[in-house]
């Protein structure tokens, strides 16, 4: 690679300043906003590539084609000054600021009344480029006391510092929450907090590369953290903050924000490999459905493993396997009949004995080795397969026909779009880019993008009046506005508990906010009693909680596969329902407002050191503390309780803590640790997940203390104006005072008071 360490002005462009860096490439830098700036690399015959797929300021949605690079609009672009002078340049605009020394050249990023920059390149070869090959690489000065968070759903610790990740997409079934790497999903984001505040990077680009937090060390260069991209194009943008809320809330406002899904999605499912693919398949279906009502667990959604599209032992997107489903929309009819939504897990490859393949080969719609103009070959499920190209009219088209006519007319819900990584590894893959063709090396994570948005739309043409479900397991930054996801195909495994726990946090960090684990683990040994209970609590107040597994044995992971468990897998499920006003709000919340539901402790308590250190514990909104069973063998539970003035208080028995202290808690099988702020103000519903029972759980009459209650159909498209209703709950004069605002009738009736310790 070759080092960019000289920088010559060239001038404006309109409110940019733009740099010669040699070789022809022009370097602008731009202020978006007073807290997003921009830099962008442009070679001189043009980007590598011109557009994206992420970006959608405030929501403004790319078109399939990809939103072009120098597309500025969606944002206010504010008047800049522009000083020069022999050795640097300096922007400024509506309190954000950059320095850019011409020798060596680097970037110095200011936020208005600090003389301190809260990110600076390094001084020494910042920026990189290959000639040959097309990589990048931006290096930044780091200091020893910052924290690093973000890259999606990366393993391992909430604080990323000392580590190296790749930025890249496979299929790693059973993953080690701690270690394996790459995961699922493609997303450069990262989050720097330390003395000089917290600010965000995230780097436009799709292709491979890799993000490094200290795990380098090089004795000429200082301390540093670096982004390399094996290809594409330099562009990134600068959150300024200062809070690491800040830098979250601007970074899903900068890719779209979170789509709010309808209430049945919070709900518990289940899905497995095993049943769908098993011969009897609409036998074990009606078995399930029974053993629900005996068993008296909640259900709202069924997740149809592949195994409904076999043939032989192969599966084939779109096709129905009659054998095991003689009558398709009867099994929808019975597992709708009881109140169950349906989800349909689909794949974008073809096997090349693919019933329908000829299909796509007349269209000309698969993703296409560039050097033959046939499909390009990749290795997938049992077999070769060929992957369609979600960045070409027609296979969109004949795609989104498979979903109405093999899917949705069925009777399904909506779209799992599953194993979407793209693990195409022919370097002269070519994608159709509608009618402006690249290199499939340049965007792999859009095609999963896409195939989400199709799913996403097609439900929406189905019944537009309601609010759109689906979930996606790849992907890159923007997958949010369209799906739900999860972190994977985890192991059964107790160190799974441990680590997806920060995984979570760190996808929650990242803008993904409708996010979960599988229920049990994935993949490996069936888990025992003791784990599959912990696994339970553990996943139970996160935003999805979906039982799925494919286990090494065979045994299917579901509610009752342990009889004498049974009433603490109740216990755990019920105590989701008796909080799903409390999660549904904070999701509305989620989506409006870019605050995610799941976050550390660090968001709600940045200036208590210890609760920055917390990384076994997680806030649910800010009144709820929830600290799972970790490990094996343990009856109780200790964390630390952040500062707090006030304290805490026991969920189950309403026993008070002190803040800015450890506290120890019983915590037999089948009873999730949960702490409750002093003052808060939750609301609740029923624990069956059934009627319209609303209460107010209140933890101790504190002055002022407020709360709030989003409610609405359920459903409704229209959840950001008159189709919902905002319920206010206050403090005054020690009494509760509710207040309403929005729709003209209220969707509850009455709301009872209730006080903590009196039984939740």
């Amino acid at each position: 690679m070759k080092a960019l360490t000289q920088g010559r002005y060239l001038g404006r462009d309109g409110e940019a300043a733009l740099f010669d860096l040699g070789r022809g490439d022009t370097l602008a830098v731009r202020i978006l906003e007073s807290d997003i700036g921009r830099v962008t690399l442009k070679p001189q015959d043009g980007y590598r590539l011109d557009r994206g797929w992420s970006i959608a300021p405030g929501g403004l949605e790319p078109p399939y084609e990809g939103r072009r690079r120098d597309d500025h609009s969606g944002f206010s672009c504010p008047r800049t000054e522009i000083t020069a002078d022999d050795d640097k340049v300096v922007i400024e605009g509506a309190g954000l600021s950059a320095v850019v020394t011409l020798a060596p050249f680097g970037i110095a990023w200011h936020r208005e009344g600090e003389d301190r920059p809260f990110l600076q390149d390094r001084a020494t070869q910042a920026y990189l480029v290959s000639p040959r090959t097309g990589a990048l690489a931006h290096y930044m000065a780091r200091d020893e006391r910052e924290r690093h968070y973000g890259l999606g759903d990366k393993a391992g610790p909430l604080d990323r510092t000392g580590r190296r990740f790749a930025i890249d997409a496979v299929d790693p079934c059973g993953f080690d929450a701690e270690l394996s790497d790459p995961l699922y999903k493609m997303l450069p984001f990262f989050i720097v907090d330390g003395p000089a505040g917290a600010h965000g990077v995230y780097y436009d680009n799709l292709s491979t590369g890799s993000v490094d937090f200290g795990c380098t060390l090089d004795n000429y260069h200082g301390l540093f953290r670096s982004w390399k991209g094996d290809d594409g194009d330099l562009d990134y943008y600068v959150l300024a903050g200062p809070t690491v809320p800040d830098v979250v809330r601007r970074f899903s406002w900068l890719t779209g924000g979170q789509a709010f899904a309808p209430l049945w999605s919070l709900g518990f499912g289940v899905t497995s490999m095993a049943i769908a693919d098993a011969p009897d398949a609409d036998a074990r279906i009606s078995d399930f459905i029974g053993k629900l009502e005996a068993h008296r667990i909640p259900c709202d959604s069924f997740h149809f493993g592949s195994g409904y599209t076999q043939i032989g032992h192969r599966r084939y997107a779109f096709n129905w396997n009659r054998d095991k489903f003689p009558d398709p929309r009867a099994t929808m009819r019975r597992l709708n009949d009881a109140g169950i939504f349906t989800v349909a897990n689909l794949k974008p490859c073809l096997l090349d004995d693919h019933p329908r393949l000829k299909e796509t080969l007349d269209g000309g719609f698969l993703v296409k080795d560039g050097q033959t103009a046939q499909p390009a070959v990749a290795q997938f499920w049992d077999g070769l397969g060929f992957h369609l190209d979600f960045t070409h009219p027609q296979g969109r088209v004949w795609w989104r026909d498979g979903i109405e006519t093999a899917l949705l007319d069925y009777g399904f819900a909506t779209v799992w779009n599953d194993n979407n990584e793209y693990e195409i590894w022919d370097e002269d893959a070519v994608c159709d880019g509608d009618g402006r063709p690249f290199r499939q090396a340049l965007a792999r994570p859009a095609q999963p993008l896409l195939m989400t948005k199709l799913s996403y739309e097609a439900q929406g043409a189905r019944q537009p009046g309601k609010r759109q479900y689906a979930v996606t397991r790849g992907g890159c930054a923007g997958i949010s506005r369209y799906a739900q996801t999860w972190s994977g195909d985890n192991e059964t495994a107790w160190k799974t508990l441990r680590y997806n726990l920060t995984q979570g946090l760190n996808m929650s960090l990242s803008g993904m906010f409708s996010i979960g684990h599988d229920v049990g683990g994935f993949h490996g040994p069936t888990p025992g009693p003791e784990l599959f209970v912990r696994f339970n609590e553990f996943c139970s107040l996160w935003p999805r909680m979906v039982m799925n597994s494919w286990n090494e044995d065979g045994v299917v992971t579901l509610p009752w596969m342990y009889p004498e468990m049974v009433p603490q897998v109740r216990e755990a499920i019920s105590l989701r329902y008796r909080l799903m006003p409390y999660l549904y709000t904070l999701m509305w919340r989620a989506s409006r407002d870019g605050t995610p539901a799941v976050r550390p402790l660090l968001w709600d308590f940045p200036q208590d050191a210890e609760a920055v250190r917390t990384d076994d514990a997680f806030m649910l909104g800010p009144d709820l503390l929830v600290a799972p069973v970790l490990e094996e063998g343990a009856r109780e539970r200790s964390v630390y309780l952040p500062r707090h003035e006030g304290g805490w208080h026991d969920w189950h028995t309403g026993r008070h803590f002190a803040g800015g202290a450890v506290a120890t808690v019983p915590a037999p099988l089948g009873r999730l640790p949960v702490f409750v702020r002093a003052g808060a103000l939750i609301p609740l519903g029923d624990p069956a997940g059934i009627g319209d029972l609303r209460e107010i759980l209140v933890c101790g009459l504190v002055e002022g203390a407020t709360g709030e209650l989003y409610e609405d159909d359920g459903e409704t498209v229209d959840w950001r104006g008159a189709g919902g209703t905002l319920i206010r709950v206050r403090v005054r004069d020690g009494e509760i005072e509710i207040h309403q605002e929005g729709a003209d009738a209220p969707f509850i009736d009455r709301i009872a008071i209730r006080n903590l310790g009196e039984g939740v």
